[in-house]
């Protein structure tokens, strides 16, 4: 599922005439880096949810060949946030297999395929992307890499679920997850809500790993400013070519 519903309040006045996901990355919509990521993970069909000129993007969706089956989830009535939109879009992942979830305004060359492998082995009902970087709020694990608990630096709102705070490790949240179907029959929450919310609500009985990926890029695409720095280091940006070792750490299976 691709979350591309937000006003993109932030990157106006880009979006005074057209979705977040339309907006130009490097000489494309960002949307289309997104779907190409995706394709690379061995994505075969996708759900993209709909609000700030929904009726756009859907036309450009429908008018490109991308190579996989489009879905979309329509919230133009009412903006259902990151929890609310995928539940609304349940019904489209009934064949039992975990599926990423990847926010539209993320820029990152992840290891998708490694990230799901990962997501398998560990049986977690969902896997998070994580990094070290500055910001105000922050997702904590314990030793395992489970989600523990979630914490505002500015406000120091500390939402502690298990363990103690000085015992857990704090990453910020890359926008990017692999979920397991089964996580919508624990989804008792209507309308609007926050996915992180609610697995801070799930998250002393089921099982949420991290992923951490910091030697990756990663990008925030939500205002002008990132914006330009994300188009300004993709014009200097040389992949490796030379294969590195495999760093992953397969923590502690649920």
């Amino acid at each position: 599922m691709i979350f591309a519903a937000g006003l993109g309040s932030r990157l106006q006045p880009y979006t005074n005439d057209k979705p977040k996901a339309l907006v130009s990355l490097n000489g494309e919509p960002m949307i289309a880096d997104v779907i190409k990521k995706l394709l690379e993970a061995g994505v075969t069909e996708i759900v993209v949810n709909l609000h700030h000129f929904g009726n756009e993007l859907r036309n450009y969706l429908n008018n490109h060949n991308f190579g996989l089956t489009i879905h979309f989830s329509d919230e133009s009535s009412f903006l259902l946030d990151t929890g609310g939109g995928l539940k609304k879009a349940a019904e489209y992942f009934k064949d039992g297999q975990p599926f990423f979830a990847y926010n539209v305004d993320i820029l990152s060359n992840i290891d998708l395929k490694k990230m799901y492998h990962q997501h398998l082995k560990n049986k977690a009902i969902a896997t998070l992307a994580v990094r070290n970087r500055n910001t105000s709020r922050y997702l904590l694990f314990d030793n395992d890499f489970e989600l523990s608990a979630w914490e505002n630096v500015l406000s120091n709102e500390l939402r502690l679920i298990k363990g103690k705070r000085e015992d857990l490790q704090a990453f910020a949240f890359s926008g990017i997850q692999v979920i397991d179907p089964a996580i919508f029959k624990y989804m008792t929450e209507t309308g609007k809500f926050s996915i992180i919310d609610f697995y801070l609500r799930i998250a002393n009985t089921e099982c949420l790993k991290a992923y951490i990926h910091n030697e990756d890029y990663w990008f925030d695409l939500g205002t002008i400013k990132q914006l330009e720095e994300a188009v300004k280091f993709l014009k200097l940006y040389r992949p490796v070519s030379v294969l590195a070792p495999d760093s992953v750490k397969l923590f502690k299976k649920c």
